[in-house]
């Protein structure tokens, strides 16, 4: 079992940037997979980004991809989100979730262990 704890959400203009954190407790965090999720006001949580368990192959969704990237350091249990070139739609609660299948997770469903959340908030 793990517990995840994100951190590094917050206010930032259009055109910033931010890197989310999600902190993982115990002994075996390079075993799971990991990703990033986000539900905007109003709607369902929707896939963000999503990386192997060694850190060797990454996927990201169509709405982010080159200007958000998902990375891991196992050896301080962490998986980040950095976030670049920030618009208003990028407004939600970021989570990050783990699981121990060993493919690709893009399905909020597939993943067993998540974190409370972190308010990421655009302004224009």
């Amino acid at each position: 079992q793990v517990q995840l704890v994100e951190s590094g959400g917050g206010l930032v203009q259009a055109g910033g940037s931010l890197r989310l954190s999600c902190a993982a407790s115990g002994r075996t965090f390079s075993s799971y997979v990991m990703g990033w999720f986000r539900r905007p006001p109003g709607k369902e949580r929707e896939f963000v980004a999503f990386i192997s368990r060694s850190g060797g192959s990454t996927l990201h969704a169509a709405s982010v991809k080159g200007r958000f990237t998902i990375s891991r350091d196992n050896a301080k249990n962490t998986v980040y989100l950095q976030m670049n070139s920030l618009k208003p739609e990028d407004t939600a609660v970021y989570y990050c979730a783990a699981d121990q299948k060993t493919y690709v997770l893009t399905t909020s469903s597939m993943y067993a262990y998540w974190g409370q959340g972190t308010q990421v908030t655009v302004s224009s």
